[in-house]
């Protein structure tokens, strides 16, 4: 993957989280440290990245406008007294896309579910703090990972198996760990879920997903015989986009005589289907219940960048979910037999 490329904004006086830094570089003396220490000061930093070519003009990315609106107020035009002395010139710059990496604004990008409106469907903004985060992905990085062929997994509670899409209840890998105690806790008094029946929040899965940039998930609905109805997904590290789809027939693939999938097909083809879409950020809780969990196939765009509505974002080295489940015991009795695998 290429280094990102930025641009002047179309607007002039448009907002940008990221910021060209003009009489700064390696060619007048400051290095990437120097610019880092500065910057970093007004918020999360994403990265610093040469401008052009001439080692005097940078792009400083940060994770917030906020941030780069602040650094903006205080360093433009003004002597830096931790750079020598040297007035920074900066403006705002955005991030375009590289001409190899496809962005497919093919549905709006709901940022709050209650825009999404998607009965079931519930996001919770910094569920986590920035520390909390850290804590949660060098917990998961200091034990081991099992290998799929695009990114990496682990299971706690029970080994979700792809071959068969469900649980072997039989075999119990133990109790969840215990750094998921306290998102355990919270999930159980948060009052985003006041409309959940508390006594339905009991947890015993937990599978945990790396992706790289580019990689996401095909369609799909969580099997209904496998897990119980709240499904909690909370993203780390990196944001998505997450797509929702409701099939008019209960599936994207064409009903072929062979169950094997022809190379070539896509979430696109087959029926016509509902779709809708939220931008999920880092640190982020979302909750797939009723019949956004039993009716919706939800689905991550393989995008090394997103296209949210005017914003286009790219995702950072790695994304992090831990989804949190129920194991079912029995046979699903939902309201959406179309799409259950217990009824059909």
């Amino acid at each position: 993957m290429g280094l990102p490329r930025f641009g002047r904004p179309k607007n002039g006086d448009e907002l940008s989280s990221n910021l060209f830094v003009a009489n700064c570089g390696a060619a007048v003396g400051i290095s990437n440290d120097d610019i880092v220490s500065v910057f970093s000061k007004f918020g999360e930093l994403n990265g610093v990245y040469a401008a052009d070519d001439s080692g005097t003009r940078v792009i400083v990315s940060y994770s917030e406008v906020c941030s780069a609106q602040s650094a903006l107020m205080a360093l433009h035009g003004q002597p830096c007294p931790q750079l020598g002395g040297r007035s920074l010139y900066i403006r705002y710059s955005v991030l375009q896309p590289n001409p190899q990496d496809q962005v497919k604004d093919l549905v709006s990008v709901s940022m709050t579910a209650s825009d999404l409106n998607i009965p079931g469907i519930y996001l919770v903004h910094d569920f986590v703090n920035a520390k909390e985060e850290e804590e949660l992905l060098q917990a998961v990085d200091s034990r081991p990972w099992n290998c799929l062929a695009k990114r990496r997994v682990q299971h706690y509670g029970y080994e979700f198996c792809y071959d068969i899409r469900n649980v072997n209840t039989k075999r119990c890998l133990g109790d969840l760990p215990s750094f998921l105690s306290p998102i355990l806790e919270r999930i159980s008094s948060c009052p985003a879920f006041k409309n959940v029946d508390p006594d339905s929040i009991v947890l015993d899965q937990l599978t945990v997903n790396e992706y790289p940039p580019g990689v996401g998930l095909s369609p799909h609905i969580d099997t209904h015989s496998a897990f119980e109805d709240l499904i909690f997904s909370l993203s780390l590290a990196g944001p998505c986009i997450m797509e929702f789809r409701r099939y008019e027939d209960g599936d994207w693939r064409p009903k072929v005589a062979s169950s094997t999938v022809t190379k070539g097909e896509s979430p696109e083809d087959g029926s016509n289907c509902i779709k809708k879409a939220i931008y999920l950020p880092p640190r982020s809780l979302v909750l797939l219940s009723g019949e956004g969990r039993y009716a919706w196939h939800h689905y991550i765009p393989h995008h090394k960048i997103d296209k949210v509505n005017d914003r286009v974002i790219r995702r950072a080295s790695r994304r992090v979910s831990f989804t949190l489940r129920k194991v079912r015991a029995g046979l699903c009795k939902c309201e959406f037999p179309q799409y259950c695998d217990s009824q059909r």
